[in-house]
This record gives structure tokens, C-alpha cells and sequence, in this order.
């Protein structure tokens, strides 16, 4: 979610500088302040990444002690979020491809806000399925239209370095709010931290309308944006690239056996050190305190990893799935220790493993995915596998929610693990693929 510092010949970090131009006020459709487009790109992420820690680092622990939700009600509510991304994430796809990848991502992030302060200003069940709806709705529309943008303006091979360099920037800003949500939970109740991410992302929404650029695509024209006929023809060139890259089918049902796994794990993992453990109570830390210490702590480990598979330099399709494959094996390892673990230091670091295992994966995951698509149809592809992710947490959600409702924690977090286990053949066909 440059700042991207750059380096002097002497190893000294060098701040960056935008570059921003006036436009003309009175031509329509052209930024006010117009700022280069990977430097945008990495703030836009970074901002967006900061609203994003002040709502989780205190969402989990409020739809537990203040909303007082069970374990089946937790996942149902992730199976909610992702039903919407399921249901959206194509058309809005379609829609940044037909349009303007600009004017998707600009109401994406003000949907994602408007829902971000309906879940922390109303402490119920029903409110926050609806909150999960909006959010959902907006983060369809920025998920494939953000980096298909980025791709189209800065060319696919810059592209793929600058996810790993926005993956680096986005831990930065969540290690900067984690003391601020702890800040403002301890001042105001865990409500606060999520309205003020909220408002954040509307305000980010605004930025983006003054600023953000869109000189790579060009859109359809509007003599021809008659009918969801358009809509279809592009749809139907997507599906058409998925048959043309045998291994692009394999790619996504890759991103399906993640789907699969996650939801459990991001609903449940608070919920079971809660229920197992007690933290200490020396310096008088309140718990927000100790979970925000955990996810900056991992934020910390993340982002060293994070820079070292940037230097890297992966770019080709064989690299990134030797990379990710080694990654997910380490990850369903993780995933069962943590749902065993009796010791509370051990479970922290299984969190601190997962984390990093996936922050640094999700930026591989969609170099690897973007890898030599036609421009038309990127966000729509793009947008494919996260709607592929989207159906894996649908389905995997619920059963592992109710798996542990009635077996226990332990019983969905197992699960979880050996949910992902069979992507792991998958890695094995597609490196077989490449070396052929």
C-alpha cells in the first residue's frame, strides 16, 4: 500500500521529488495537479495503506469485545465482504477497462470509506454485513483498475518492479499507523481508529480526483459505450487470453486454493489467541497495545523481506512462481504449527512468518498474473483473479467457520492449512511448464 527513496552513489537515502504540473482548469477530464504516475501510484498506496492498518489493527478486536461476534458469525462476515467482491469485481473490472481506470479507482476508495465508517459507528451484526457490502463494492473498483493503470502508464516491466517497491512503501505507512490506532483506541474506544480510516479513504478519493493523471489509455469512445453488448466483448477477450496462456488458468487456480485458505485464518487467528492465551499485563499495555505491537513488529520483519525479493529483480514467470512456491510451502508449515502452538511466544512468531510469507507474495502473485497481457483486457484479467480469490474465501469461509464452531479453533485453523496444501502441485506443474 518515492517516497520509494532513491540512493546516492555514496548509500545515502535520497527523498524523493514530484514532479507536478498545472493543467488546464477548464478541459475536462484533466487533473488539477497533475503528478507523475509511479510516484502517485506509490502514495496512493501508501495512503491507502495507512487508512487500511488504522481500520484492521482494531476491526478484529472490535468484532470481538465490542460486537461480541462467534466464530461463525466472524467468518460469515469475510464470506459477506468477499460474496460482494465476487459479484462486482467483473463488471467494475470491465467498467475501468471500457472507461477510465482513473474515475474507478477515485469512487472505489470513497465506497471503501462510506463502509469503513458504517462497520465503526454501528456495533452490530447486520450493520457490519452491510458495511462488508460497500467496502466490498469499492475495493472491486480499485482491485484490477490500480494496477492495470499503472501498467499503462509506466510500461509492464517498470510495472512489476514498482508492486514490490509499493509493497515496501505500503508496510512503511501501516508501521505508522499501528501506534496511531493504538493512540486513538486507547483515547476513544476501537470505533475511532476505523472512522478516522474512513474518512481517510474519502479524502484520499478527492487527492486522486486532483491529481491523478491517465496519458496510457485510452478509452472506449462514447459513440460506442451503447450496451453491456461492449462489456461482453471485452469479457469475452479476457476469457480468451486465459485460453491463450494455458499457464495463466493455472496461475488463477492458484489464487484459488489462497482463497481458500485465507478467510479462516484472517477471522479466526485473533479469536484463538484470545481464547488460548493471556497476555501479560507489566507496563500496563491494554490489549490493543500488545496486538498493535505483534502487527508492527511483523510489519518490521515484512518489510526487510520485502526489500530483499525486491533486489531481486524477479520479473520472469519462472522466478516468480519459484519464489512464490517456496513461500507457500513455508506458509502451510506455519499455518498448522500456529493452529497447534500451546506456547504463546512461539504463536507470535508463526504470525510474524505468515505475515511476511504473505505481504511478500501478494506483489509476486500479480507481477505474475500481469505478465504479457494485452492492455484492453488487463484490469479485466487482473480483475478475474481476484474474483477467483473471492470465490475460494466464499467457499472456504463458511466451511471452516463452522468447522469451528462446532470443533473449536484449533479445528478451522487446521483446516485452513490444509486447505492451501494442494497449491503446492500446482507451483510443481507450472515450474515443469516453464522449464519446458
Amino acid at each position: 500500500m518515492d517516497f520509494n527513496p532513491s540512493r546516492t552513489k555514496e548509500g545515502r537515502f535520497r527523498a524523493p521529488r514530484l514532479r507536478v504540473t498545472i493543467a488546464a482548469m477548464h478541459r475536462p477530464g484533466i487533473p488539477a495537479l497533475k503528478i507523475e504516475a509511479r510516484r502517485l501510484y506509490l502514495i496512493m498506496n501508501a495512503a491507502a495503506a495507512l487508512c487500511y492498518t488504522l481500520v484492521f489493527t482494531a476491526s478484529n478486536l472490535f468484532v470481538i469485545t465490542v460486537a461480541k461476534l462467534e466464530p461463525l458469525q466472524l467468518v460469515l462476515v469475510g464470506t459477506v465482504l468477499e460474496l460482494s467482491a465476487f459479484i462486482f469485481e467483473i463488471p467494475t473490472g470491465v467498467v475501468a477497462d471500457l472507461f477510465s481506470r482513473r474515475l474507478s479507482v477515485i469512487i472505489g476508495f470513497a465506497l471503501v470509506g462510506v463502509g469503513f465508517i458504517v462497520y465503526g459507528g454501528w456495533p452490530y451484526f447486520a450493520t457490519i454485513l452491510l458495511a462488508q457490502v460497500l467496502w466490498g463494492l469499492g475495493y472491486t473498483f480499485t482491485s484490477g483498475a490500480a494496477e492495470a493503470w499503472i501498467s499503462d502508464e509506466i510500461g509492464e516491466e517498470r510495472a512489476a518492479v514498482t508492486y514490490l517497491s509499493a509493497a515496501r512503501l505500503d508496510q512503511i505507512a501501516s508501521l505508522v499507523a499501528i501506534p496511531l490506532t493504538v493512540l486513538l483506541a486507547a483515547r476513544g474506544g476501537l470505533s475511532l481508529p476505523m472512522l478516522i480510516g474512513g474518512g481517510g479513504f474519502i479524502l484520499l478519493s478527492v487527492f486522486l480526483w486532483a491529481a491523478m493523471p491517465e496519458d496510457g489509455f485510452t478509452p472506449t469512445p462514447a459513440a460506442d459505450r451503447t450496451t453491456w453488448q461492449q462489456m461482453r466483448q471485452t469479457l469475452r477477450q479476457g476469457l480468451g487470453m486465459v485460453r491463450a496462456r494455458p499457464a495463466l488458468l493455472g496461475i488463477l487456480g492458484i489464487g484459488l486454493f489462497y482463497g481458500l485458505y485465507s478467510e479462516a485464518y484472517d477471522r479466526l487467528s485473533t479469536a484463538l489467541l484470545l481464547d488460548r492465551f493471556t497476555f501479560p499485563t507489566w507496563l500496563d499495555l491494554p490489549l490493543i497495545g500488545w496486538f498493535g505491537a505483534i502487527s508492527a513488529v511483523g510489519m518490521l520483519f515484512s518489510l526487510v523481506a520485502t526489500a530483499l525479493v525486491e533486489r531481486l529483480g524477479l520479473t520472469r514467470p519462472r522466478q516468480l512462481a519459484l519464489a512464490m512456491g517456496s513461500g507457500t510451502a513455508l506458509l502451510v508449515a506455519a499455518l498448522a504449527g500456529f493452529a497447534v502452538s500451546r506456547s504463546l511466544v512461539f504463536s507470535i512468531a508463526l504470525v510474524w512468518t505468515i505475515g511476511l510469507l504473505r505481504r511478500v507474495n501478494a506483489p509476486l502473485y500479480t507481477a505474475w498474473v500481469n505478465h504479457r497481457l494485452d492492455s484492453q483486457v488487463r484490469a479485466t484479467v487482473i480483475s478475474m483473479s481476484s474474483q477467483v480469490d473471492a470465490l475460494g474465501q466464499i467457499a472456504g469461509g463458511p466451511l471452516l467457520g463452522l468447522a469451528a464452531q462446532a470443533l473449536g479453533l484449533q479445528a478451522g485453523l487446521l483446516g485452513s492449512a490444509l486447505l492451501l496444501s494442494p497449491a503446492l502441485l500446482l507451483f510443481a506443474l507450472q515450474l515443469r511448464g516453464e522449464a519446458r
